[in-house]
């Protein structure tokens, strides 16, 4: 009996340690859950973030990252930020698209149209390297897919069942605001930078995130839609990098809600089948004949 007693205080322990515990050993710090209106079997965009997230993209991350996967025409596309189409027209316009070759067999550069992809901040990965320490900064189309931590027992059995699997953007979110000073103990080298959220907590990329750098306010408010702090900064950028990621997440949870549906009335009529076809059959197996 004492022996159960330890061990289930044990594990009662171990759930209620904080995941800071993983930062004093040396390992990454575990981020924390976020609340995300994309959760869920029904959960949608907030069409007002995904904006708001953008604008922190264009302004904070766009200079060394790009996103090769997003063409300019589906910013205005369904399910998406739903910009309008002269916005978006105004915005490809800003880029400069390589094409040709013209009558003459020259290249020549245009402005960029709809249909064009996001023009990277980079000619090649070489250049990419060569401006940013040797290292070229990954694409963000997919980011939030690509990225994750493991939550442990038993959290991945609770996650089964309320179907959570935002991982990805919790960890971009945390490590987007977790820059801080390094501990007393550690040495990083120039050009280094420590966010305890990162697998080593040592990160080539900078912190570009700070209160008040981007401006929420429209033209002609007074106030800004939101606070313009690296907590909003971070989960509105966090947001439109998981609608990049998946942009028809919106489509394929109303398609799953109508398939299943549509299984559990078919279920049903079979069952109902089944009643009206077998029950005509007695107890030997013969068919029954009713007047």
């Amino acid at each position: 009996m004492k022996k159960t007693l330890l061990l289930a205080g044990a594990f009662v322990a171990a759930l209620a340690m904080p995941s800071g515990a993983a930062h004093a050993a040396g390992e990454y710090l575990k981020p924390p859950l976020q609340d995300w209106s994309f959760s869920g079997p029904f959960g949608t965009f907030d069409r007002e973030q995904l904006q708001r997230g953008f604008l922190v993209f264009r302004q904070a991350c766009s200079s060394c990252h790009g996103l090769e996967y997003v063409s300019f025409r589906n910013l205005a596309e369904p399910g998406g930020p739903e910009f309008s189409t002269g916005q978006v027209e105004a915005f490809a316009a800003e880029f400069s698209i390589p094409d040709g070759p013209d009558a003459s067999g020259e290249m020549f550069e245009r402005p960029g149209e709809l249909s064009d992809r996001w023009i990277s901040p980079f000619r090649n990965e070489r250049e990419a390297a060569a401006a940013n320490g040797g290292k070229a900064p990954p694409d963000l189309s997919v980011m939030a897919k690509a990225r994750t931590f493991e939550r442990g027992f038993p959290w991945f059995i609770t996650d089964m069942f309320t179907q959570y699997n935002e991982n990805g953007v919790d960890y971009i979110a945390a490590f987007l605001k977790g820059f801080e000073e390094p501990p007393a103990d550690m040495e990083i080298a120039a050009g280094n930078h420590y966010n305890p959220y990162y697998p080593g907590q040592i990160v080539a990329m900078p912190n570009v995130l700070f209160d008040g750098g981007i401006s929420y306010t429209p033209d002609g408010a007074n106030r800004p839609v939101a606070p313009e702090t690296v907590e909003q900064y971070a989960k509105d950028v966090t947001a439109f990098l998981m609608w990049t990621a998946e942009p028809h997440l919106e489509q394929r949870k109303r398609i799953g809600f109508q398939v299943m549906l549509f299984l559990i009335v078919f279920a049903g009529l079979l069952y109902f089948t089944k009643k009206k076809i077998w029950g005509r059959l007695g107890e030997d197996g013969a068919p029954e004949f009713r007047a």
